[in-house]
């Protein structure tokens, strides 16, 4: 019988296809007691499959590269910790076998990271992940993951971890659906540049029974169960007339009366501007600079790898726009010469351009190898901050690009909602904003973007997030200045719409989305994207939000 299951769509698209369930977690190894003699051995043992599983997490992320090498890389630089070797050391002098001490090592430091305010806890699964995969090397058993078939099928999992994620075959992998995340989990987002249909934070979806056929809406986050013939008609018709106009919508991004609403890519380095330019993107609005500082967390990268680096990214878009984002480090993406380690919360300390102005000669040599980087070029390269709480923090970095000698523009993230309430004394500063919907709805909402069980307040349809939009938007309008979304929110077509009748100036977004949201842009007048806005802003919740806004779109 047919029955229907909600949960958050994160990635477009429909997958019909039979259940596979995610490989079990190791179990938990035997309290085994080894002699005294035996120490040095495990310890050995230990050692190696830690820089195993190291080794492969880093191969991983080289296959995937972009924004899925940098949250893989960053998995390895976990397993090989100096604290956590030092507790697995410490535990096999006593007496544990080197598995038994990984086990409970990892199990003390996952305790620490899920009572650090909360904000760390959307890392337990990646440390959990790591911990079973030196479990199952020093077991010698299979690794969890992923299953083995040669039939294409629908991945369902409690959590999926990044380095899972990262390599999925679209050929094989139809879709996915998962019972925790958030909508900007790395998952989620890892799934949007795969261009994957995926659901998160589903209840109950790991009830779904071995083999059983589910239909899986990325956009609208149902999951048909054994749906109807004439169900699975209705999603491949709609999957197939949404290809459809994605093929014949090309080039800028443009309402159907002219509105321009330039569409621009989000990327992680390098290697995700083939995808970028391939989309069409007409630039770049979040490049992610964190890639190049997580190869070496005790330093940061020479200013001669890091003008390589932003050369190639630059060079891609002659003409165009490339909005670089400097270091984002603190919270979930610690760098051991830059961030505090006794912090009670991070989430709320010292990250972002907090970090850099406690450190100017990083963001000193930063801003040079930009500049260095964009000398020659016809490129348009706009330099923003992020975390920007106030005028004095946009004063402390729109100086520091002019000390560097910096030819380009100098904008704010808004992340934090002072920023937003504050928009028009920020713009005195600088010349333009961007707003980074992702933290901005986690600071709004004290709901951490990791956590599946607040992922109702982490959805960018929230009215009081689209209120903080509106005012930035309004702010920027009144200073003659542009205001962009970086956010995962740009990848909603839907709301990418409203977005632009909020007053939005450019949607920038991972490339796989792009199309969809040019192809929604140029079904709708501006008139109709404000009027849309407007209905969702009188709503009272995210699901009343989107509601209204379709209501208004489609004419009913």
């Amino acid at each position: 019988m047919e029955t229907t299951l909600r949960g958050v769509g994160v990635s477009h698209g429909v997958a019909i296809g039979q259940v596979r369930h995610m490989g079990t977690a190791v179990l938990e190894p035997p309290a085994k007691q080894i002699p005294a003699e035996e120490a040095g051995r495990e310890q050995g043992r230990a050692r190696q499959a830690v820089d195993a599983v190291a080794a492969d997490l880093t191969a991983r992320g080289n296959l995937a590269g972009g924004e899925a090498q940098a949250v893989l890389e960053a998995q390895a630089m976990m397993a090989q910790d100096p604290e956590l070797m030092a507790d697995v050391d410490r535990r096999i002098a006593v007496g544990s076998t080197a598995e038994r001490a990984v086990y409970d090592a990892f199990a003390s430091y996952r305790e620490l990271l899920a009572g650090a305010g909360e904000y760390l806890a959307g890392r337990v699964a990646d440390l959990d992940d790591v911990r079973n995969r030196i479990v199952a090397r020093l077991l010698g058993v299979p690794m969890p993951g992923v299953p083995d078939s040669d039939e294409p099928y629908v991945l369902v999992a409690r959590d999926l971890a990044p380095a899972d994620t990262a390599l999925l075959d679209p050929a094989l992998v139809l879709g996915f659906v998962t019972e925790e995340g958030g909508p900007t989990s790395h998952s989620a987002i890892l799934a949007r540049a795969l261009g994957v249909p995926a659901v998160v934070a589903l209840p109950g979806a790991g009830e779904l029974a071995e083999g059983v056929v589910i239909a899986v809406d990325g956009s609208s986050g149902e999951v048909f169960v054994e749906p109807g013939e004439e169900k699975k008609a209705e999603l491949t018709a709609a999957a197939a007339a949404r290809k459809a106009a994605l093929a014949a919508s090309t080039g800028p991004g443009v309402t159907a009366d002219g509105h321009k609403v330039p569409l621009l890519a989000n990327v992680g380095g390098p290697a995700d501007v083939p995808a970028a330019v391939a989309a069409g993107a007409e630039g770049v609005g979040l490049f992610r600079t964190e890639f190049l500082f997580l190869d070496d967390s005790k330093k940061a990268p020479s200013r001669e790898k890091q003008v390589e680096a932003y050369r190639q990214v630059l060079e891609a878009f002659p003409e165009g726009r490339v909005v670089v984002r400097v270091l984002d480090a603190g919270a979930d993406k610690p760098l051991e010469f830059l961030t505090p380690a006794d912090e009670p919360n991070p989430a709320l300390g010292v990250r972002g351009l907090r970090s850099l102005l406690d450190h100017p000669d990083v963001l000193e040599t930063q801003l040079a190898a930009l500049a260095e980087a964009a000398e020659g070029l016809p490129v348009h390269l706009e330099v923003m901050a992020p975390m920007v709480a106030d005028r004095a923090d946009a004063k402390a970095f729109a100086d520091a690009c002019r000390a560097a000698g910096l030819r380009a523009k100098f904008g704010a993230m808004v992340e934090i909602p002072s920023a937003a309430l504050r928009a028009r004394s920020i713009l005195q500063e600088v010349e333009f904003l961007s707003l980074g919907t992702n933290d901005l709805a986690q600071y709004t909402f004290a709901a951490d973007r990791q956590v599946g069980a607040v992922s109702r307040l982490q959805d960018p349809w929230q009215p009081a997030l689209l209120d903080l939009v509106a005012l930035s938007a309004e702010a920027a309008g009144a200073e003659g200045k542009s205001c962009g979304v970086c956010g995962e929110a740009a990848s909603d077509p839907l709301l990418a719409c409203v977005l632009t009748g909020l007053g939005v100036t450019s949607l920038s977004m991972g490339a796989a989305s792009i199309p969809y949201v040019r192809a929604a842009l140029a079904k709708h007048t501006l008139a109709q994207c404000e009027r849309a806005a407007a209905a969702a802003r009188a709503t009272d919740s995210a699901q009343e939000a989107r509601a209204a806004a379709q209501a208004v779109l489609s004419g009913e």
